[in-house]
């Protein structure tokens, strides 16, 4: 029996696992593409319904495409009662990332999608889950707290839409365009954990409704998509600016993680970072600062002090959380939020996998015994089991 085992990568670290055209990151120099175009242009230009159609098919839209796009997402936005019954069954006290797990799976049973490789199902497979996302996030986020699921509104931009389900007032025009923006810059960022997850489901060939649910659940983790309700957290605990060096140098000196930092692609400040700053002085111009935002800043101002000379900055998860907190979404709706965004890459990149597919099936290496008898109940030793 021979010793030799194939190059061992934990996680995959650094492994290559499939050919993509959908995004593109140089982690030295802060880009991030969608496509080929910046998401620094998408993110101040474009909208998120375009750069879903973007990601989705790889080219932007022509006015008459867009257009299409547009109206069928917002003709497939509602939800059956059924699916809303059933979020009025979950515990009033679970995660909405849980709930909208639930939730999507169970749409798989009233819109199958098992012809995974004919161009019809997929796009409608996409229009659907784009468009009823965020109304499963919004009507989770009512009906635990006992108030009414509120219908969507065809006359309303996708952004708008959600927000008033969400708090049951149209937003103004700022408000839904620095949302919107934030979605563009959630969208899409390459072979990450959940669109790893969701490539991994695919490739068995089941519906987008168990892939994109599957993805979800990995997207939940405080490593991925639940890192930015830790952030608040972090920053609540800080509490003050005249907290924040001691606060991150005792951190520092006991090797522990500090939320919204660092990042396995970039070794500068994520570029999408950089927009949601820019982003938050727009919003807190408009209504307001926040007294987070004053600790954040002064965070990263101390962190990149004691930290630069290992690339570690700012990251997406550090500033969306603020920005979705001073519009008025609870800190444990973030993740579905971050979900109804990133379900565009996912799609794209299941996409990509359905034309060509190979099922994943990596290897492992063995590290156990070999040859050990079977002893009978009597005559096991607990102590060497």
């Amino acid at each position: 029996m021979t010793d030799a085992h194939p190059t061992f990568s934990p996680g995959l670290s650094g492994v290559p696992v499939t050919r993509s055209s959908v995004s593109f990151i140089d982690g030295t120099r802060g880009v991030l593409e969608y496509r080929g175009i910046s998401v620094n242009s998408l993110a101040t230009k474009s909208n998120f319904v375009e750069t879903a159609y973007l990601l989705l098919f790889g080219a932007l839209p022509t006015p008459s495409q867009l257009a299409t796009f547009r109206q069928d997402l917002g003709e497939h936005r509602r939800i059956k009662y059924r699916i809303v019954d059933l979020m009025k069954c979950l515990p009033e006290g679970g995660h909405p990332m849980d709930a909208l797990q639930a939730a999507v799976a169970a749409l798989g049973m009233f819109y199958p999608g098992v012809d995974v490789q004919n161009p019809k199902t997929q796009y409608l497979s996409a229009v659907r889950l784009i468009a009823k996302l965020p109304t499963l996030v919004a009507a989770y986020a009512r009906l635990r707290h006992g108030d009414d699921y509120l219908p969507p509104r065809d006359d309303l931009t996708h952004s708008e839409n959600f927000l008033y389900m969400l708090t049951g007032r149209v937003p103004d025009k700022v408000l839904s365009e620095i949302f919107d923006a934030c979605l563009v810059l959630h969208a899409e960022h390459g072979m990450n954990a959940s669109t790893f997850s969701g490539l991994v489901t695919a490739s068995t060939l089941t519906d987008p409704y168990t892939v994109v649910s599957s993805a979800i659940g990995t997207l939940k983790g405080p490593l991925h998509g639940g890192a930015t309700e830790k952030v608040l957290i972090m920053l609540t605990h800080i509490g003050s600016v005249s907290n924040v060096r001691p606060w991150l140098e005792a951190r520092i000196a006991a090797k522990e993680k500090i939320m919204g930092f660092g990042h396995r692609e970039y070794k500068v400040k994520d570029p999408r970072a950089v927009i949601l700053q820019q982003l938050a002085g727009r919003l807190f111009s408009h209504y307001g600062s926040s007294p987070m935002y004053e600790v954040a800043t002064e965070v990263e101002r101390v962190n990149e002090s004691l930290l630069s000379s290992k690339n570690v900055y700012a990251n997406v998860d550090f500033y969306s959380g603020i920005l979705y907190e001073r519009m008025g979404i609870e800190r444990d709706c973030f993740p579905p939020v971050f979900a109804m965004a990133r379900v565009v890459g996912w799609l794209a990149h299941w996409m990509e996998q359905v034309k060509d597919n190979h099922l994943f099936r990596p290897t492992e290496i063995y590290q156990g015994k070999h040859g050990l008898p079977y002893r009978p109940p009597d005559d096991r030793n607990l102590a060497e089991l």
